[in-house]
């Protein structure tokens, strides 16, 4: 087939061949037959085949393809049975009854979907987290001392530093880094039959749970302390959840610098290419699309987490619910680590405005002052400081004139001004310098997460 006949858009416009490796259907049947490959070494081990037998089921694992299970699963109507058989048809026939042999579907599927996402972490998606959280850091130390200034509700605020912004998505995408990491290591496997009490296994091994616990060890993963046909959802739902975080962080920082690109504003600006079209009708046009790409595909993954937690409800030991839906638990992965290279790769040429953050700061700097003024008036004895300066900034509006020049000639006030010590009568005569310290703890930021993920 020709990509452009699939159906996804993460096939036909967002695959990446890396994550394909380890997300793909290919890969799906790669990493199953690979846990079938460790279980007939786990026999061997135990005396139930021979070495021998063994590495034979484990070489022809290794050579099965999804096409050839397909075809398969055309006659079984049953996808773990096909790719057991698939094995089959491959080793010699005193091989054949150790493939698959005391295993139920969902030892092979849950544990090697717990193998396979964990590597997905490992190889892409923590990787790609990091690029970019080097690239946020990098903007950061270079605008530490940018003015800008904050909003809260849409609206002018106080004075922080553009470097202190980022700095805000430094630390919540490390955090949900550090999350990712944290929940990957704690992904389980099983090997304990069809309801999960080792009914199976107890018929060839004297300690079942240690024989589970062999296998989990060669492939690197958790041993459930209970299960019963599948693996206790919550340790995956643990690490959806997580990955859902962290495109929340991704989405949030995408549709700030958005909503900074509007023409009005204008503070940042994607790089655009000399031939690059804008509009189809207005060539004029600058839009951030790469920023609302990313805003567009959280809105497609971030609800998953719904469809993740019903997937946790299972009847008794095992329903068949959750088994259509969990097969589109890898596009999450995927779109995650599409939208972290699609941010690095445009955050890596980010335009910083400086001249238009300092035009939208002089707009409003006048009115910045209030803050600032209330507190030291009270520090300083005023009774009601707060009441006195918002009838200031009132009266400031009504009049066009400024609030100091309103306050500096009210004489009841002239004794509490006189109080203030010089660095705090110039901030209210230069609010620019009214940043607290954002400087500093853009610095603080930036220096943990380089020291926690070394980069």
């Amino acid at each position: 087939m020709d990509k452009f006949e699939f159906i996804s858009p993460l096939d036909y416009r967002y695959w990446d061949k890396e994550t394909a490796k380890l997300l793909s259907e290919e890969a799906r049947i790669g990493f199953q037959a690979k846990v079938e490959a460790v279980l007939a070494m786990a026999l061997a081990k135990q005396g139930i085949c021979s070495r021998q037998i063994a590495e034979e089921i484990a070489k022809a694992s290794e050579k099965v393809r999804a096409e050839e299970v397909y075809e398969e699963e055309k006659i079984t109507k049953h996808d773990v049975r096909a790719l057991a058989n698939c094995i089959r048809k491959k080793v010699s026939d005193r091989a054949k009854p150790f493939v698959h042999f005391g295993a139920t579907s969902y030892d092979i599927v849950d544990t090697a979907n717990a193998v396979r996402y964990k590597e997905a972490c490992e190889k892409t998606v923590i990787p790609e987290l990091v690029r970019l959280e080097k690239t946020l850091i990098e903007i950061a130390l270079r605008e530490k001392s940018t003015l800008q200034i904050g909003r809260t509700h849409g609206q002018h605020a106080e004075p922080i530093t553009f470097g202190f912004a980022i700095a805000g998505y430094v630390n919540r995408l490390g955090n949900r880094i550090k999350a990712i990491e944290k929940t990957k290591d704690l992904l389980e496997g099983k090997f304990s039959g069809a309801v999960g009490a080792f009914n199976g296994s107890s018929l060839f091994v004297q300690d079942p749970p240690g024989f589970e616990k062999s296998i989990m060890e060669q492939l690197g993963l958790k041993q459930c302390k209970h299960s019963t046909q599948v693996v206790a959802p919550e340790t995956l739902l643990d690490l959806l959840n997580a990955l859902v975080g962290a495109f929340n962080v991704l989405a949030n920082f995408a549709d700030d610098m958005r909503n900074l690109q509007r023409s009005e504003i204008a503070e940042v600006a994607e790089a655009f290419g000399a031939k690059q079209v804008g509009s189809s009708t207005m060539p004029h046009k600058r839009n951030p699309i790469n920023f609302e790409n990313v805003k567009s595909l959280w809105k497609e993954f971030m609800p998953r987490a719904i469809t993740f937690n019903m997937d946790a409800i299972s009847e008794h030991q095992r329903d068949l619910t959750n088994s259509a839906s969990q097969r589109f638990v890898p596009e999450l992965f995927a779109g995650v680590v599409a939208s972290a290279k699609r941010l690095n790769k445009v955050c890596s040429n980010l335009v910083v405005d400086k001249e238009s953050m300092k035009r939208n700061f002089d707009s409003c700097k006048e009115g910045i002052v209030a803050e600032p003024l209330y507190l030291l008036l009270a520090a300083k004895g005023y009774p009601d400081a707060h009441e006195y300066v918002r009838k200031k900034t009132l009266e400031a509006e009504k009049s066009g004139n400024k609030l100091m020049d309103l306050v500096l000639a009210d004489e009841e006030i002239t004794p509490f001004i006189e109080k203030l010590g010089k660095q705090q009568k110039e901030i209210l005569q230069n609010p620019e310098k009214y940043t607290g310290i954002a400087e500093k703890k853009t610095l603080e930021v930036c220096k943990y997460w380089k020291a926690q993920f070394r980069i």
